[in-house]
Order: structure tokens, then sequence, then C-alpha cells
């Protein structure tokens, strides 16, 4: 079974890291149940295990946590729900590829329920939404925004870590890093796309989606 927990208020970036790495290890034990927690965090960098150092551009303005997850730099704050996904990856097929796309899957089912088309590009991580209200980029291509961010870790084949959605963070708080290292292309939200989305709201329809795509227990 997947138990489902859903934090309120703001909860500290190491004590988080302490839970999911101490419930991935009695998960592998087989002690535990898989976990679905949705938090959010006060505002804070985290760098990932590719972090570019250059890309932390005002690094005085929030804390900065090693995340020991894969990625780059990336932003948590308010507004944002981060789903931390611990799953037996080694039950579930041990295909890490195959479970990073399952990841991206849920999240565009989750955008849909809002009528928010997500997409998947090659070589940048996350999940984008088109702004043809924007300026074209130099290309000539349609404008893309960053929606969600996707970066995990696994330990004797249990994930950590997982995926952020941004409902309706300071979008602002995005510009003292270059996020997962991308210079020519923005951040959005559900809010920022016109949308009145609660937390709540999306809280339920990550649920609503996540037997679609990781089976039903």
């Amino acid at each position: 079974m997947v138990e489902w927990v859903i934090s309120s208020g703001l909860t500290d970036y190491a004590q988080a890291l302490r839970v999911m790495e101490e419930r991935a290890e009695a998960i592998a034990r087989d002690d535990a149940d898989e976990m679905i927690w949705l938090i959010e965090h006060p505002p804070l960098y985290t760098a990932g295990t590719s972090a570019n150092p250059a890309d932390l551009t005002d690094p005085d303005r929030f804390p900065v946590h090693e995340a020991r997850r894969g990625g780059q730099y990336t932003y948590h704050g308010p507004g944002q729900r981060v789903v931390y996904v611990m799953l037996d990856v080694g039950r579930r097929g041990r295909d890490v590829r195959a479970f990073v796309k399952q990841l991206e899957a849920w999240v565009i089912a989750t955008l849909e329920r809002f009528n928010v088309h997500g997409e998947i590009r090659e070589g940048r991580v996350g999940v984008w939404v088109e702004r043809p209200e924007k300026p074209r980029m130099a290309s000539g291509t349609i404008a893309e925004d960053k929606i969600a961010a996707i970066g995990i870790r696994l330990r004797r084949w249990v994930s950590f870590h997982g995926i952020s959605i941004n409902v309706e963070p300071d979008l602002e708080h995005f510009s003292g890093i270059v996020p997962c290292g991308i210079t020519d292309h923005g951040v959005t939200s559900l809010v920022d796309l016109g949308l009145p989305v609660s937390m709540a709201d999306v809280d339920v329809a990550l649920q609503q989606t996540f037997g679609d795509v990781f089976g039903r227990e």
C-alpha cells in the first residue's frame, strides 16, 4: 500500500531529508509502506549532484542546501507543492528511466485536470507549457515556461525526493538561480497562467491521477 501524508505549514528542508532517508531505508527493509509526502518549504535553493556553482547567482538571498538528488539548482518555497516520492522502484521493475517517465506522466496528468497541457522537452528536465501570448524565441519558436521540476535519488532501489509543481509561488524568487541550468526559458505557475487553483485542488488531482500512472493498490 502507498501511504499519503499531507503536512500543513512549512517544513524545514533538513528535517524533510531525514524523514525521507529514514522512510526509504524502512521501505527497503520491508518495514514500512511506500509513501507520498506532500509538503511546502520555506524559501530556499537546493543544489543537485550536477549543480554548477555559477548558476547560483544570488547565494545570500535564501539558504542553499545540498540536496543529494539528481539535477542542478532549483527553488522551493511557499505556494509550491513539493511531492516527495518514496516508492520501491525495485519492485516496480528496476527501470530508473521508465520511473522518471512515470513521474513526468503523473505531472502531466495532474496538470490536465486544470486544462493545462504540460510537455516534455529533450534536453530540458521537468514539465513545460507553451506561452503563445509571450514574444517568440529568437529562433522563432513559441516561448515556453517551466511549471514543474523533477529530481530523484535511489537508495537500495527505493526512491526519494521527487517533483515540485508551481501552484502560486513568488516567481521572482527563482531569479537568484539559473533554474536547472536553463537560461533561455522562464518559469510559470498555475495561478500565473490565470487559473484560480488552490494547493488543495492540486493535492486532489495528484491523488486522482496517481493510480492511472503507477497502478492502483
